[in-house]
């Protein structure tokens, strides 16, 4: 998508691509430069930074595979047991 500038415009993010971005109404970003480029990115909270640590930790992963598996299969635990697994296994690492 083309847009041209004007004086003294600030420059709007369109609808559409703020939504391919999955960027919401209340979200944090953050601004870089790159030559001519400008960047945007998400600016996640500290709990958000945690999850996508854990999410990328391969035993946590298995976990939660394995759990959606056990759901896909109509098996069912207590929710205390999947969370402790959780704890356990991201306590080892």
């Amino acid at each position: 998508m083309t847009v041209i500038l004007k004086p003294k415009t600030e420059i709007t993010v369109p609808k559409s691509i703020r939504r391919q971005a999955g960027i919401k109404p209340g979200d944090r970003v953050e601004f870089s430069v790159s030559g001519r480029v400008i960047n945007i990115s998400p600016k996640l909270s500290p709990d958000e930074q945690q999850d996508e640590r854990d999410i990328r930790d391969p035993k946590i992963r298995e976990t939660i595979r394995a759990s959606h598996d056990e759901f896909v299969a109509g098996k069912s635990r207590p929710a205390e047991e999947f969370l402790c697994r959780m704890c356990c296994t991201h306590e080892e690492a």
